[in-house]
């Protein structure tokens, strides 16, 4: 059996790499290193170094498994390959938290989805949201039939670069993107609080179409802040975070929550709002979890005038060293060999 990827934002440079530092890129990077010889559906057939594009009605259904990231179009993508096969194999790969849905319909089609067709997620938590949606929206038959895992994503350690501390302590705006569930706004005024009685440098790296929002430009007109876009390479974004002293999470809801995982194993103090997500993430005594602005201030203030002392409370919260905590319980083995045998189990081995 052969394995390809559906992802509608894809986009595929001249060199014929796969474009972008956002999740959704990385991800499907990480999925062709683990289906090796995998094809990327695309609006024309073109074969690159590393991988081949392929319209999806070119599909041979009955020798390919469907991995579509685009959930909510399953069923239509499942018509398309039905007119070659009386069994289409498509597999959803849920890589975004629920709450990116609200209006009924849109909930009612990720349910849908989700109890027709095996669906693997992003991590633990997203599953249980994602089964608790196909309980609660689908017919009784279909939901005890459904076939729902996740495991978290975790991260390439190898990847982590020896620490920088700089002479400015460096504040991190942990997302690339300033949408309403980020919470910027809040943010912005709690950076700005910490701003006034210490000195700091605050970072944003935001995609191309969020550089120009209205929090972006709000944050850039500060003296102590500076926005601009992604890293141009894993290497360079990498980099950068070995020079972040700490950073700020504010956000409403997260999947699971790769920026920040991935600022914290380099050395970042992480600053976070005391919701299920955040909990889901770190140990049970992480001693950097806030209710009120009030406190978040108090806590980005403490991080970045005394990182070590913080550090070493992260270290006491787990009763030895957060950094190895962090690479027991995020590391992207366990992820990638999970995939590999949801996708043998449900539909048998890749060729």
């Amino acid at each position: 059996m052969k394995i390809a990827i559906q992802h509608e934002d894809l986009v595929i440079d001249d060199q014929g790499e796969i474009s972008g530092q956002d999740a959704g890129a990385n991800l499907v990077k990480r999925l062709l290193r683990v289906f090796p010889g995998g094809a990327l559906v695309g609006p024309q057939r073109v074969s690159h170094r590393d991988f081949e594009v392929v319209p999806l009605d070119q599909i041979d259904p009955d020798d390919t498994l469907l991995i579509n990231m685009n959930v909510i179009d399953s069923v239509s993508a499942w018509r398309t390959l039905l007119a070659k096969s009386d069994s289409p194999k498509v597999m959803n790969f849920v890589w975004w938290d629920t709450t990116r849905f609200r209006d009924r319909v849109e909930l009612a089609e990720l349910a849908l989805s989700c109890a027709l067709f095996p669906t693997f997620a992003n991590s633990e938590r997203t599953a249980r949201a994602i089964a608790e949606l196909v309980g609660r929206l689908t017919v009784k038959p279909l939901a005890e039939r459904a076939r729902i895992s996740g495991v978290n994503l975790g991260i390439r350690l190898e990847r982590v670069q020896s620490r920088h501390e700089p002479k400015v302590p460096v504040v991190l705006y942990p997302a690339i993107y300033v949408s309403a569930r980020k919470q910027p706004r809040l943010f912005i005024d709690i950076v700005t609080k910490v701003a006034r009685k210490t000195e700091i440098q605050v970072e944003a790296r935001l995609t191309e179409a969020h550089l120009v929002s209205d929090p972006a430009m709000e944050l850039s007109r500060q003296r102590w802040a500076s926005v601009g876009p992604l890293k141009p390479s894993r290497e360079e974004y990498w980099e950068a975070l070995s020079h972040t002293t700490a950073f700020l999470a504010t956000a409403e809801e997260e999947s699971y929550g790769l920026e920040y995982i991935e600022a914290l194993l380099a050395g970042a103090v992480g600053v976070f709002p005391d919701r299920p997500w955040s909990r889901a993430l770190l140990p049970a005594k992480y001693p950097f979890l806030y209710t009120t602005p009030g406190q978040a201030e108090d806590m980005l203030l403490r991080a970045v005038t005394d990182p070590a002392a913080c550090r070493r409370e992260m270290d006491e919260s787990v009763q030895g060293s957060f950094d190895e905590w962090l690479r027991d319980h995020h590391n992207d083995d366990a992820f990638e060999s999970a995939v590999a045998e949801h996708v043998r189990r449900w539909f048998g081995p890749v060729a």
